[in-house]
């Protein structure tokens, strides 16, 4: 029998389709179809500058020229040419500069432009009104070109952490690119969180209007430093206490943390390839987003320890050999542990003796806190692997114990070190080692391993009380 099919319904199934097709991912590397321009001033500089975009080869990548010099010298936007980071991002090459790169590196990154020359005809872009807008509006007016080689993604092989004083960053691995982020000054005012996968559409309509800003007490410093010689209001939102000072109103209810992500996109545009990672940020800068591009390079130097994160596992990260029954298995824990779902943290015994118990536990993402800690990038709270430390330790002592039942309360942690994050899909190793007992109060050193690496560790102290 046939179905029949209304032309409405017909309708909807092609905008489905066509709503599919513009949320696939470019596969093949991409530049401009023809030049765009851009005139205006330089934020910083003051300069009058007239910039071009041109389209460029495959794996040329993204490339500043200064027409104004002897030579039109040329500088490769790569980390490595990364000279200054104070208030914006400055690319050096010899004695040849271009300052504040990021917002036009953004407009490119964002819409998935691979390969393309900026020209200008002094040291630094125009800053237009302190957005990306501008620049992408002038791309897509020239149109994108797909090339035929294919697009290559940095990809993570662990995750990345960062600390800079109150910055905090951290990269996790991903299969698309997303960031999170959370703004705030130093006196915690206008303190704004936001989280998006960064793709072409998400870029034009949620990061690429967010303008820069800067705090009525830091304006003194920045012109007694020769700096926002060509900002104005027109060209970056002013906040004095907590008045807004803008020629508009404000783009977004979050304009002030989606620009430090419009930033994060331009910095990290300097690994010369697209990015395949979730992105956490804690009040970032351009000086920690530079920092964690060097920091993710680091990573994809290391080929060696790349490959072993894809082989086996060495024997020493296995802690039981395949044939060796478990010293309890989770029947045997819970006649002795007392805690049930979703507080057990311990699966089973892998070997034990008077002084010495190591343990297993397989971190699922069924786990029920990982729907809050935290959504789009799950990762064991370290508070838990001190609970699997402890409830391990009073294992020991129960099971070594006769008579009436007993209960293993925690009392005490110190030197608490928690050094990697504990993912879902890893096998949790806690060992832990008796230093001293007396009568039912127990002190231990707990160390909990994901193959072989430390990812934390603490002194814990317990008492054993009657069940």
């Amino acid at each position: 029998m046939d179905t029949f099919q209304s032309p409405s319904d017909a309708h909807c199934d092609l905008a489905k389709f066509a709503a599919l097709l513009s949320n696939l991912r470019v596969l093949n590397q991409q530049t401009l179809n023809r030049s765009a321009s851009f005139s205006g001033t330089g934020l910083h500089s003051g300069n009058r500058v007239n910039m071009t975009i041109l389209p460029a080869p495959a794996n040329s990548g993204l490339c500043f020229r200064r027409v104004d010099l002897d030579g039109k010298p040329e500088v490769e936007a790569r980390v490595e040419n990364v000279s200054i980071t104070n208030r914006s991002t400055t690319l050096a090459k010899g004695n040849v500069k271009i300052h504040t790169v990021e917002h036009v590196l953004a407009a490119l990154a964002g819409l998935g432009v691979d390969n393309a020359v900026i020209e200008l005809d002094a040291n630094e872009p125009p800053i237009a009104d302190g957005s990306a807008r501008d620049f992408t509006q002038v791309i897509k007016a020239a149109g994108l070109k797909e090339l035929p080689e294919k697009k290559e993604f940095i990809t993570l092989t662990e995750p990345i952490e960062l600390r800079d004083g109150d910055t905090l960053m951290t990269v996790f691995p991903d299969e698309h690119f997303k960031i999170t982020c959370t703004s705030t000054d130093k006196k915690n005012r206008f303190t704004q969180f936001y989280s998006t996968e960064v793709a072409p559409k998400t870029w034009e309509k949620e990061l690429s209007h967010a303008r820069t800003f800067v705090f009525f007490e830091e304006l003194e410093y920045l012109f007694k430093n020769g700096l926002i010689k060509g900002g104005s209001l027109e060209s970056a939102i002013v906040i004095r206490d907590d008045a807004v000072l803008t020629t508009e109103p404000l783009r977004y209810p979050e304009e002030f943390v989606r620009h430090k992500m419009l930033d994060i996109i331009g910095d990290l545009a300097l690994l010369g390839k697209p990015l395949k990672a979730h992105v956490v940020a804690v009040r970032p800068s351009h000086a920690a987003n530079c920092e964690l591009a060097k920091k993710i390079l680091e990573q994809l130097s290391r080929p060696l320890r790349a490959a072993q994160a894809f082989a086996p596992p060495p024997a020493k990260a296995a802690p039981e050999p395949a044939a060796t029954a478990p010293a309890m298995d989770i029947n045997e824990v819970m006649k002795f542990l007392p805690h049930r779902y979703p507080f057990l943290l311990v699966d089973r015994v892998l070997t034990m003796d008077e002084k010495k118990i190591v343990a297993l536990k397989n971190v699922s993402i069924n786990e029920p806190y990982f729907q809050g800690h935290f959504p789009g990038h799950p990762i064991m709270p370290g508070v838990l692997q001190l609970e699997a430390m402890a409830q391990v330790g009073g294992l020991l002592m129960m099971k070594q114990m006769t008579g009436a039942k007993q209960i293993a309360y925690f009392m005490a942690a110190d030197d608490v070190k928690w050094r990697k994050p504990v993912l879902p899909g890893d096998t949790l190793v806690i060992e832990v080692d008796m230093m001293k007992s007396r009568g039912k109060i127990c002190k231990a050193k707990g160390v909990c391993k994901v193959a072989g690496e430390t990812v934390s560790e603490a002194e814990v102290t317990f008492m054993l009380r009657d069940a």
